[in-house]
């Protein structure tokens, strides 16, 4: 399925650029590990395309067209690219998952802040909800409850490493809590910003944030059993690894402004012996009723994507996409760049 030169790519990509993820991966079967290795490795150089580059517009624009190419049959001379294309092929991926990932990339690419918690969900929703609704359909699961689920992970993740990156995001500019939390503190953007350290007002938003992540957690581990049963231990350890952030951010009192949390090698370990036996006893225990809560609102339409195709309503979110890349386009089309 995918070129053996092509997977040592993905596989050093994601060692040296993910480790938690790498790490998480470890206790999959290869035959989910080497394509979710692939999926990370585009999905990280689309992130890191327009995280670090000087061009934002002009770098999702151009991830459009690569997704275009894949789509197309005809992937760019790149290990990520044909990688990827292998994937789309042997698992008929929906494109509306990965199109959610890039809306997302476009939201950041336009600096588009957040008014609310639930405006934050969206954002996570494409730009990691998305990742996880097509792991599932890596692993051959189009279920409607655990795609859900796995939904429920991909946003508490997110959540997670917005709270871990607060003063990182700040002194880039970026700003991902919520607008109105800011408000209702009495600061404004531009005082949030600027604090050089943490504020109690601050802490109390980091704080408030890992508590919806947590809820998000517990509700993401009634789905693990409905997953194949040798693909649910490197779930499990994702979720453990990631809410570990969260827990090392709360033994710093909440201060993401001067401090980033960082877990250990020995700790990573640990929760990877953790995973294995959640994952054995996940064959013992009856189904947690938790599975059959309704998605978040925000995750719906991924939800669709990945149970059934595409949908009216991700035809909807398609069309969305055309309209902030049409607006990126403009931007682009004015840049420096676009007159060279």
């Amino acid at each position: 399925m995918i070129a053996p030169s092509d997977m040592e790519h993905c596989r050093v990509v994601i060692r040296t650029g993910s480790l938690s993820f790498h790490t998480a991966s470890k206790l999959l079967p290869a035959d989910v590990r080497d394509p979710a290795l692939a999926l990370y490795a585009f999905c990280r150089l689309a992130d890191d395309e327009v995280d670090e580059g000087d061009h934002k517009a002009r770098a999702v624009l151009s991830l459009r067209d690569r997704l275009d190419e894949v789509y197309a049959g005809r992937p760019r001379n790149a290990p990520e690219d044909r990688a990827f294309a292998a994937i789309v092929e042997h698992f008929e991926m929906p494109r509306a998952l990965p199109e959610a990932l890039l809306e997302g990339l476009a939201w950041d690419a336009s600096g588009r802040r957040y008014q609310t918690l639930s405006d934050v969900r969206a954002y996570s929703a494409r730009v990691a909800a998305a990742v996880g609704a097509m792991m599932c359909v890596l692993m051959r699961v189009r279920d409607a409850d655990a795609l859900a689920r796995a939904c429920d992970l991909g946003v508490a993740m997110q959540l997670t490493n917005i709270a871990r990156d607060v003063g990182e995001d700040a002194r880039a500019g970026r700003l991902y809590l919520p607008l109105d939390w800011i408000a209702e503190a009495g600061m404004s953007p531009e005082d949030f910003m600027a604090q050089g350290k943490a504020m109690a007002e601050t802490r109390r938003m980091v704080r408030r944030l890992l508590a919806e992540a947590h809820r998000l957690y517990i509700r993401s581990e009634a789905g693990i059993p409905a997953l194949p049963r040798r693909a649910r231990a490197g779930i499990y350890a994702a979720r453990f690894v990631y809410a570990g952030i969260g827990a090392q951010i709360r033994r710093n009192h909440y201060d993401s402004v001067t401090r980033r949390a960082h877990t250990s090698r020995l700790q990573k370990l640990g929760w990877v012996g953790q995973a294995g036996l959640r994952a054995a006893a996940s064959a013992l225990v009856p189904r947690s009723p938790v599975i059959y809560a309704a998605p978040l609102p925000e995750v719906r339409f991924l939800v669709d994507a990945g149970a059934r195709g595409l949908s009216g309503a991700t035809r909807g979110r398609t069309a969305a996409l055309l309209g902030v890349l049409a607006e990126l386009d403009v931007r682009a089309g004015s840049s420096p760049m676009a007159a060279e």
